[in-house]
């Protein structure tokens, strides 16, 4: 369900865009995902369909662009992708804080955003 509210605001969002700009249509809508939202991007497409039934929206082509996390380890000065646990109950790795190079506690420096990149409008 996660999927569905993120992807609702975004639909509001290039809804109240496209009034703002009298777009006739919309034609395309690319997004930049950040792996650490944990969005599952059929999902992301599925909703995206349903939510833009009967708007200007509908028909309009959805391009997800994942970006990967990464990680800075001010104890040893490591920089890159997180320390991964493998535990079945989770069904899928899960990202730790722990340092890859040395098991320190690392900061999170990109991988928790979701934005709207472009929009193709119809005017």
């Amino acid at each position: 369900m996660h999927e569905g509210s993120i992807t609702s605001q975004i639909v509001e969002n290039v809804l109240r865009e496209a009034e703002k700009r009298k777009a006739k249509r919309v034609l395309e809508v690319h997004l930049e995902i950040g792996k650490l939202m944990f969005l599952n991007p059929e999902q992301v497409h599925f909703w995206y369909q349903m939510l833009t039934k009967n708007t200007i929206l509908e028909g309009s082509q959805l391009l997800i662009e994942e970006k990967p996390g990464t990680v800075k380890c001010p104890k040893c000065g490591y920089e890159g992708d997180f320390q991964y646990v493998d535990d079945p109950a989770l069904h899928m790795p899960m990202p730790t804080l722990n340092c890859p190079k040395c098991d320190g506690t690392v900061k999170i420096v990109s991988g928790k955003d979701c934005f709207i990149k472009t929009v193709k409008m119809l005017i």
